[in-house]
């Protein structure tokens, strides 16, 4: 019996930009940029700190950092370096351009260069808005067990809250973000499953009907 990894995947449904879990509660996924601390002075960075630990302080409620690390495919970059090495009239400039992509290839060739991208999950339970009770940490839902239009738009509302605090708090810290919206999930789902294919920036066409 063949059966496909979406079938293994806690996820019910993507819709208007949130993660809709097969227990009915959401996640919303925003990707932040990055921010090379070790180049910054010591008092940017005892700031940079302060502003970090009062931002945590100031949650109360979780979410999750995720960070995904992926191989970057520079073959069609090397191309390009041959078509404008062909192109030179002058020797000289061919020559360097010939060497600079010899070095590039050595370096590739040595080790992987990485790509990171990092996201910040932030969740949201219908037992925050219908009165759960907590059971071993985890909230369990008192009444509704089905999820309706008007229970999903309020607990979309209080998610966007969510990401918007966390957007402020980390724009404190110098560090941006942005909520990823439907379609944006689904590529990086995908991609989360087809590394390779990813890597050279292949994507497959997402029918309308998948992007709400």
């Amino acid at each position: 019996m063949n059966l496909s990894s979406q079938q293994f995947l806690p996820l019910e449904q993507i819709k208007e930009g949130i993660m809709i879990l097969k227990d009915h509660s959401l996640r919303g996924i925003m990707m932040a940029s990055s921010l090379n601390f070790a180049l910054k002075a010591t008092d940017e960075q005892e700031a940079i700190i302060y502003q970090f630990q009062t931002f945590l302080n100031a949650l109360d409620f979780s979410c999750q950092i995720f960070i995904a690390s992926r191989k970057v495919n520079i073959t069609g970059y090397l191309e390009k370096l041959k078509e404008v090495e062909k192109k030179h009239e002058n020797e000289l400039m061919a020559a360097q351009t010939r060497e600079y992509r010899k070095f590039i290839e050595k370096i590739v060739a040595g080790g992987s260069i990485m790509n990171k991208n990092f996201y910040i999950i932030v969740p949201f339970y219908l037992s925050e808005m219908y009165g759960g009770a907590t059971k071993g940490g985890i909230l369990t839902l008192k009444a509704a067990p089905t999820l309706t239009e008007e229970m999903f738009q309020r607990a979309k509302s209080q998610l966007y809250q969510r990401m918007e605090f966390l957007s402020l708090g980390l724009r404190r810290c110098g560090v941006w973000s942005v909520a990823l919206q439907s379609e944006e999930l689904i590529e990086l789902l995908w991609s989360m499953s087809h590394p390779k294919e990813s890597s050279v920036g292949y994507y497959p066409e997402i029918p309308p009907e998948l992007i709400q």
